[in-house]
């Protein structure tokens, strides 16, 4: 058990790879052989990577479990991996959807079978590398390493203008990650300079220690910020997502919302702010904005589509926007808010690209003008799309709704002056939501028959509901049960925030103005005894006051 525990991460990064190796030496038109292979290894991943929730000392925090080997050492280079709780859940979270993926892949993909169910492993190895990688070359490695097997899938099992949406795709991320590489060779070079340094490094331990100029911070923050920001992707970067959703297969939809586009928002938790606070102080109102811009103009946008999958794409632009705008707020509640909104998004967001990927199977089209009393045909498919549906809006109840409340709530308290009115413009996205899903769902299952085809439509079958069971378990045990995965991410958030000069208390607009010392908490359903609990630690409330001279990472006030 030792053994296991020490190279854990290494065991859960390599599972997919080694079932992606395997598949090569398996015949090509072995359809059936190839997907149970994937999906047997995909299921191996997962309980694999199980332990790691219990293993994860929530009461240390930190960076635990970590495995160190020798890559490159004159260069300074080294495989070294680790997690903090907030890796742990987007890690499960990967592991989670991937065998989900795979099943859906069965019905509608019949040609490249083998190429696809490599594609999807080698991306759950990247994506698992780039939450668990601790050197800034090998995080780079794997970040770069999951845009093959995307842009393959978009381009190869895509539809009509799948080849334009990859390339956009690759040349978007391409630009942000040369950005971000010359970022990363500037502060390998600067880690000469500290104490005691053999040479320079890429250990990230090496770069929090770095005490940078003003200027030096901006220019940093500038440059990982943009890969991280079309990666989320941050209005008005995401242009290319709504062509990458809609020309994507119903498997590449839910990998890109389910967890590819949360290696943006991880970006900025793990490297972007912590790096960077001196820059993150400065530039939070921007991207405070920026935020609030993307969910409203999101939310717009999803109410203006007729096609369901650009809805949704637009959608995510919203939903995302929260995130963004919950690390920015830079509150414990924030910040908390944001990381459990990341795995929200994944779960009910995928759960509607599948959906919708089930309808486009039986009907060859995604038009809302041809769908309509669709629930009298599919009631079942009728039933999990409201409960989906109620999610994405944040019904009380269903996962949605804690991670937006708690971001909200977050919002309202940030440090920055506009804290107040982020946190009333983001909630009209709430609005909003509600009026492009419901009417989605109305438009899609209520009302007559007007096209006499929509009589004609089978019901989700059995491996169709497989896929979906899991998904909408997450949803309402998460909405009703979140504090399992607020422990687990409670000291990263609060580390998180005291390094980029957030503000650890909750909300300053009490009816009282908040004194020093005042404590604030949040409380909710205790499930053991039936009666109410509290769901964040009590956070003391603090004064706002001017900031002082950044601590070393940050700017040093004399250059």
């Amino acid at each position: 058990m030792d053994l296991l525990k020490a190279h854990i991460l290494t065991l859960v990064t390599l599972v997919p790879l080694a079932g992606a190796l395997l598949l090569l030496l398996l015949p090509r038109d072995e359809h059936g052989q190839l997907r149970v292979t994937a999906l047997i290894t995909s299921l191996v991943g997962f309980v694999v990577s199980l332990p790691l929730w219990s293993w994860y000392d929530t009461a240390a925090g930190g960076i635990q479990l970590e495995e160190r080997l020798q890559w490159m050492p004159t260069a300074g280079a080294s495989y070294h991996v680790g997690v903090d709780g907030i890796a742990v859940l987007l890690i499960l979270l990967t592991t989670f959807l991937a065998p989900i993926v795979i099943l859906s892949t069965w019905g509608s993909i019949t040609h490249r079978v083998k190429e696809l169910m490599i594609a999807i492993l080698l991306l759950q190895t990247a994506m698992i590398g780039t939450f668990t990688a601790l050197d800034v070359l090998l995080f780079f490695v794997f970040w770069e390493l999951m845009l093959l097997p995307i842009s393959l899938i978009i381009g190869i099992w895509g539809s009509e203008r799948r080849i334009y949406a990859a390339v956009k795709l690759f040349i978007y991320t391409t630009l942000g990650s040369m950005m971000m590489l010359a970022g990363v060779l500037y502060m390998y070079w600067k880690t000469k300079e500290l104490p005691g340094a053999a040479g320079p490094s890429f250990e990230f331990a090496d770069f929090m220690r770095l005490t940078l100029s003003a200027t030096e911070q901006a220019w940093l923050f500038g440059a990982f910020a943009l890969a991280f920001a079309i990666k989320v992707p941050v209005f008005p970067l995401h242009t290319w997502l709504p062509d990458a959703h809609v020309q994507a297969p119903a498997a590449g939809s839910v990998l890109l919302a389910g967890v590819l586009l949360k290696m943006g928002t991880f970006g900025f938790v793990r490297y972007a702010m912590p790096l960077f606070p001196g820059a993150t102080e400065r530039f939070a109102p921007l991207m405070g904005w920026l935020a609030v811009i993307g969910i409203v103009y999101g939310s717009l946008m999803s109410m203006a589509q007729t096609d369901m999958k650009k809805l949704i794409a637009y959608s995510s632009v919203a939903h995302l926007g929260y995130v963004v705008l919950g690390l920015f707020a830079r509150t414990n509640e924030g910040a908390s808010g944001a990381v459990l909104q990341m795995v929200n998004h994944g779960i009910s967001t995928g759960a509607l690209f599948l959906l919708i990927g089930y309808m486009y199977d039986r009907r060859h089209t995604r038009e809302l003008s041809q769908y309509g009393g669709q629930a009298k045909a599919t009631p079942v498919m009728a039933a999990l799309f409201l409960v989906v549906t109620l999610s994405s809006i944040g019904l009380p109840g269903t996962n949605g709704f804690v991670g937006e409340f708690l971001v909200l709530l977050g919002t309202f308290g940030a440090p920055a002056a506009q804290g107040r009115v982020w946190g009333i413009l983001a909630s009209s996205g709430v609005v909003l939501g509600a009026v492009y899903m419901l009417t989605l769902y109305q438009k899609a299952y209520l009302g007559p028959m007007t096209n006499p085809e929509v009589k004609a439509t089978k019901d989700l079958s059995g491996r169709e509901l497989t896929t979906l069971a899991p998904l909408i378990a997450a949803i309402l045990v998460i909405g009703i049960f979140p504090q399992p995965m607020l422990e687990l991410i409670k000291k990263p958030v609060a580390d998180f925030v005291s390094r980029t000069g957030g503000a650890a208390a909750g909300p300053a607009q009490a009816a009282a103005a908040p004194t020093p010392g005042q404590r604030f908490q949040i409380r909710g359903f205790d499930a053991k005894t039936g009666g109410m609990k509290q769901l964040l630690p009590q956070l003391p409330i603090r004064p706002q006051v001017p900031s002082a001279p950044v601590r070393p990472g940050g700017a040093d006030p004399s250059h």
